[in-house]
């Protein structure tokens, strides 16, 4: 048997993935070769800054500040830098140099995905990106290959560990937004900065990918609606579980069929969601991510597990550089991405939802149908209504209020926003508490 030459790898970037990348790639070099048929060779590593304190030891021989040298002479280039650019230029120049890429740079692939596909297809290379969403969790190789033949209807994920962390201990410990996202930051969940986590941009850039996946259509990430967690209140939490929902935020992708104009589509949102308590996605606690997957012939599938962390999300890169690795000694071109559907994003506003809205209302009689009336005028359906008496409403009025809870049947989410509007408006409504969308139950 005519042994393959060895396989030159560039690792672009030494901060918690790369250096376990790095240390593992050197540590379990013999056996991945044997899984490959070809020696792995790490011959760099591309820092900013030699002298960086680094989580694992690499070889000071192996470290270098010329990131375009090491790149032209490698077969893999692995990114792990993070950020648009250098890394953009860095993966063009590795493309075009006919190496493949394997990155886990989710907010470049949400931007500049569509660039950096063409430049692989036409040079015959493949990028790689199953470490860019859920971690560990293999997502991208079963939506990309596994599920390429079925029809894929719809997406909920759990796909931010910060957030799903927070509002877990909001739900199980009573603790407020602010106790919770210091108890992230303690961890190490939460950067110091937490504003991409806990806005919804982390979580925002994952929905496009896997969008345009599941649906074979280029999503771009500004069409992807994004909400955040800030808005949410331990009451809303408490609320949420009396009723029998826990509070999750959610990157929602689907194919949908606009109710007005029929036309076939697809979005993508991120927003917090109540989660009814017996889904599978109310069961993902800590840091955990979770995929549920719903397909015309595969049915439901559920992907779980760690989300973030060096050494789980250096196992996803790790399987990419065997793929990429077995490509290069199998022969053969790069397999292209499958987004040729064109599918039409639709605006949220088409979105077919529930809300639960709980409103603080003047306590008086008739007040009950005025608020039905304003649902019938916008064509929503109300489930179901829960009151409760609540103390004055401040020192400015002296009528007493109560609050309502009121459930919807399923209704566009134009007309829901509207209903809400009219709400706020409403002079026997003396505020909107809260606005959440169900997701997760039957459709």
């Amino acid at each position: 048997m005519i042994e393959y030459r060895n396989l030159r790898i560039a690792l672009l970037g030494a901060g918690a993935v790369g250096a376990q990348v790095a240390s593992l790639l050197l540590e379990h070099g013999e056996e991945l070769a044997s899984r490959v048929g070809a020696g792995l060779e790490l011959v760099g590593v591309a820092v900013r800054d030699l002298d960086a304190p680094r989580s694992t030891g690499i070889p000071r021989e192996l470290l270098t500040t010329d990131a375009r040298s090491l790149i032209l002479g490698a077969d893999i280039v692995i990114e792990l830098m993070g950020g648009i650019e250098p890394a953009r230029e860095y993966l063009m120049l590795a493309l075009n140099s006919g190496a493949d890429v394997i990155t886990a740079n989710k907010a470049l692939l949400a931007t500049h995905g569509p660039e950096l596909f063409e430049e692989a297809e036409q040079v015959g290379a493949q990028l790689y990106y199953e470490a860019a969403v859920g971690g560990a969790i293999p997502i991208i190789r079963p939506l990309r290959d596994s599920l390429a033949g079925d029809r894929v209807h719809r997406i909920l994920g759990i796909v931010n560990g910060t957030t799903n962390y927070i509002l877990d201990r909001m739900d199980l410990e009573g603790d407020s937004l602010e106790e919770a996202l210091a108890a992230a930051t303690e961890l190490g969940y939460a950067e110091a900065d937490p504003t991409a986590d806990i806005e919804g941009y982390d979580a925002a850039q994952k929905a496009a990918i896997l969008a345009s996946l599941a649906f074979h259509t280029t999503v771009p990430l500004d069409l992807v609606h994004r909400e955040g967690i800030t808005s949410i209140t331990r009451e809303q939490v408490r609320s949420a579980r009396r009723a029998g929902f826990v509070v999750k935020l959610l990157a929602v992708c689907e194919r949908l069929t606009d109710p007005e104009t029929g036309i076939e589509g697809v979005s993508a949102r991120v927003h917090p969601a109540l989660v009814p308590e017996t889904h599978p996605l109310a069961a993902v606690h800590g840091a955990n991510n979770a995929v549920f997957l719903e397909a015309e012939a595969a049915g439901s599938l559920m992907f779980y597990g760690a989300g973030a962390g060096g050494i789980q999300t250096a196992s996803a890169v790790l399987g990419d550089v065997v793929s990429a690795a077995r490509r290069h000694v199998i022969g053969g071109p790069g397999v292209a991405e499958s987004t040729h559907a064109d599918l039409p994003i639709l605006p949220i506003s088409s979105v077919v939802t529930r809300y639960q809205i709980t409103l603080e209302v003047l306590d008086r009689p008739g007040v009950l149908a005025q608020i039905a009336t304003l649902f019938s005028e916008h064509g929503v359906s109300v489930e179901a209504v829960t009151q409760s008496v609540g103390p004055e409403a401040g020192h400015a009025r002296t009528e007493a209020t109560a609050t309502l809870v009121i459930g919807t049947h399923q209704a566009t989410e134009g007309a829901l926003a509207d209903t809400v509007a009219t709400l706020g408006a409403s002079d026997v409504v003396t505020r909107v508490t809260s606005v959440l969308r169900v997701e997760g139950t039957q459709q």
